[in-house]
């Protein structure tokens, strides 16, 4: 069987930059997303770079369960080990949640949360056999706080935070590793279509490149959890002494502001 590197949420944003930097390491890459003409142009970014380079694209809509087995097969049947697991796919909504669309919430549940418990059960399981393997779930600083006016968002990745943090430690004493990745808010489309505003007037906005380097950087150390961002860090350390309302209150006043 062929190694390769499974990323979802490839066409665009974290999850492309995740697929340009796998590719550059020398690695055959899937790339899944539900954009067709987007995987063709970052296919044909790729190859324009390393012509030598595989590179395997799959359509499918991640908020819609029966297609998770078509993305096992289709690798399957390719005679690929996923040795290398990223799941990147996911999107967000900020307003109140009265009026959220409840099925565009359901929607942020299947491709945050089932579809990354989805692939990295199914794909541990030759990890194992193969004693190597890597996966990086793609969380956010969302997932360690609850969060008033983005509350479907934030309990994604809380949901995200805690089964890849346990997964992690069944790993522990095996050679596959799970890291738990906390990026900030950074340079993304995600942004505006959650129809959050972050303007970064007070410092240099992080892009989705460097959040890739530096989670490929932890995923290869073999760490199992990394907040991104000096101020992210602590800001989760001081939160550790302040009560659950105080929490609430300050991330309500925060995204209020913004919606």
């Amino acid at each position: 069987m062929k190694k390769a590197t499974l990323i979802t949420g490839a066409g665009s944003g974290l999850g492309k930059e995740f697929a340009l930097l796998y590719a550059s390491k020398g690695n055959s890459v899937v790339l899944v997303d539900i954009n067709g003409e987007a995987l063709a142009s970052v296919k044909e970014e790729i190859q324009k770079k390393d012509p030598n380079i595989e590179v395997f694209t799959f359509i499918a809509d991640l908020s819609k369960e029966e297609t998770y087995d078509g993305v096992l097969a289709f690798t399957k049947e390719n005679g690929l080990f996923i040795n290398n697991l990223v799941n990147c796919a996911g999107f967000g909504d900020c307003k109140d949640f009265k009026d959220m669309e409840v099925y565009k919430q359901i929607a942020m549940t299947n491709v945050c949360c089932n579809a990354l418990l989805y692939f990295s059960r199914v794909y541990l399981d030759d990890m194992l056999a193969n004693d190597e393997g890597h996966i990086i779930n793609v969380c956010s600083i969302a997932g360690l706080y609850p969060g008033p006016y983005m509350c479907t968002y934030h309990a994604v990745k809380g949901y995200v935070y805690n089964l890849s943090s346990a997964i992690s430690f069944e790993l522990r004493n095996t050679n596959v590793k799970c890291l738990t990745l906390c990026p900030g808010p950074f340079n993304s489309k995600f942004v505006a279509e959650a129809h959050n505003d972050f303007t970064f007037k007070k410092k240099k906005p992080i892009e989705a490149k460097e959040v890739a380097q530096i989670g490929y950087a932890q995923s290869m150390k073999g760490n199992d959890f990394y907040i991104i961002g000096k101020g992210n860090r602590f800001q989760y350390f001081m939160s550790r002494f302040v009560t659950r309302k105080t929490l609430l209150k300050t991330s309500a006043k925060n995204l209020k502001a913004k919606i």
